[in-house]
């Protein structure tokens, strides 16, 4: 009860001047924590309906849009801007899709740090613009696996959508696992894993401020899991198992403290990337 009769304080002091139905907008709002929930499943959502209508447009009736996006995104990439704005969208849906659950940590540190503040009536930023942040670091990341999606076919070594060729794909299992184990990536994981320090160092009340916020968290987490999401390529980009597989790994990863679990997941990688390699070289032995 105290911390709702706070908030209707302090939107009955600054909004006072608006209509009943606004002020109840303007309390929705003044809570962190709900807008920080809810951002993470609206936009985690949308990426798992887009990724949904593009798989299920593979046996979608002619005309309709589910199948107009699956023809698009499937369709043979061609060199130049054009190729990366086709596949563009559909790194930009996997990218919501695994990695705004992987970062509730950090939002609802966030959020509740900013509910702090707002119970005392301090100035406080919405989730909702370190989210912003945070997105726009894997959305360019987005544009540049679009990039490499279509260099890679190029190079004839991966179909499309379709998983690249096996000593391409063993090659980057094993470099994923051994990153594993790189100090570049458990300084970034620490960053992930603990965001309360970085806050409390870095603590902004300005909506310019949070953003880049939001983009220096999105940094730690691109250098902690761009390896794990490059793994798509060596899967196939439109493969929702992996997807939802590699999506549980990174977040379990920045739940959890200390190395192990990392240590753990980068032998099964590496171990994953020799198997592969090993049988696409019997062939060729034999």
């Amino acid at each position: 009860m105290g911390y709702a009769t706070a908030m209707a304080d302090i939107v009955h002091q600054r909004l006072a001047h608006l209509p009943p139905a606004a002020g109840r907008v303007a309390a929705l709002f003044a809570r962190p924590k709900i807008l920080a929930g809810a951002s993470i499943v609206a936009l985690s959502a949308l990426g798992w309906l887009y990724l949904g209508l593009l798989v299920a447009g593979t046996e979608a009736p002619p005309g309709s849009l589910a199948r107009a996006l699956a023809v698009l995104c499937q369709a043979s990439p061609q060199r130049g801007p054009a190729a990366v704005l086709v596949t563009a969208p559909m790194w930009a849906a996997m990218v919501l899709a695994m990695m705004l659950p992987s970062a509730a940590p950090m939002i609802f540190t966030y959020a509740e740090i900013a509910e702090t503040a707002a119970r005392k009536g301090e100035r406080i930023v919405s989730p909702l613009v370190i989210t912003s942040g945070y997105a726009v670091v894997w959305l360019g990341f987005s544009l540049v696996a679009a990039s490499a999606q279509s260099l890679l076919a190029h190079a004839a070594w991966s179909d499309g959508l379709a998983p690249a060729n096996a000593f391409f794909s063993g090659a980057l299992f094993v470099a994923a696992g051994l990153y594993q184990f790189s100090a570049l990536k458990h300084a970034c994981l620490t960053q992930c894993q603990r965001p309360f320090p970085f806050f409390f160092a870095h603590w902004e009340t300005t909506a310019r401020g949070v953003f880049r916020l939001g983009l220096k968290q999105g940094l730690y987490c691109l250098g902690c899991c761009w390896a794990m999401m490059a793994l798509m390529f060596a899967v196939g980009a439109m493969n929702v198992l992996w997807m939802a597989t590699l999506g549980i790994v990174m977040t379990t990863e920045k739940m959890l403290a200390g190395r192990r679990f990392s240590y753990v997941v980068g032998g099964a990688l590496i171990a994953l990337g020799v198997a592969v390699l090993v049988l696409a070289a019997v062939p060729r032995i034999g």
